[in-house]
């Protein structure tokens, strides 16, 4: 791919994890679980090297020491929550994978049962139990990518429509697992909530 606004050749689409949401993943999960100096990072990193890279970018810039946990395969999941806990991190972010994906019920139970807040990169992180979730609003991504369809089926080509970003973000937050944790949600918090779990 050429650019985000010429894709170049038969690709174009939309895109649900742009790079400027890592950092502010990153603060949301410090307002929720108060200062910090340690977060946990579970990552592929075969999938996600960008963002691994901004994620450091913005840990450095917020004084936040990173425990980076590589998980390939669902059998390393466990290994990378106990090296997380063994450095005592105050969080742990996810950042997005197609396996994570598949396994967020695991994982977010695995957060639970390290008693390690989580922030995960879609709203269904927090309807499995995860703590928080910020990311974008995929139903709107899915009415959008209509309009790519109806664009090509009438004769645009592809490599004519640019990559759009994700302009919808929501903040979810699962108060029962809140509760579990023993974390209360901060008021400056409260008011960037876009979506609560009960």
């Amino acid at each position: 791919m050429k650019s985000l606004a010429r894709p170049g050749g038969n690709i174009t689409g939309l895109t649900s994890n742009p790079r400027t949401v890592v950092g502010k993943r990153l603060q949301l999960l410090i307002d929720a679980v108060g200062k910090s100096r340690s977060v946990g990072v579970l990552v592929n990193s075969a999938s996600n090297p960008l963002q691994l890279s901004d994620m450091k970018a913005a840990a450095r810039s917020a004084g936040v020491r990173l425990s980076v946990q590589e998980a390939r395969e669902v059998s390393e999941l466990e290994g990378a929550f106990a090296a997380m806990r063994r450095d005592e991190v105050a969080g742990v972010i996810e950042l997005p994978d197609v396996m994570f994906y598949a396994q967020s019920r695991r994982i977010a139970d695995l957060a639970l049962r390290h008693r390690l807040p989580m922030m995960g990169p879609y709203r269904d992180f927090v309807d499995v139990g995860g703590l928080m979730a910020y990311g974008a609003d995929l139903n709107d991504l899915m009415r959008r990518s209509a309009t790519y369809v109806d664009k090509i089926l009438k004769g645009s080509k592809p490599d004519d429509l640019p990559v759009e970003q994700a302009a919808k973000f929501e903040l979810s937050i699962n108060l029962k697992t809140a509760k579990a944790l023993g974390l209360t949600i901060p008021p400056a918090l409260w008011l960037q909530i876009d979506r609560v779990v009960e």
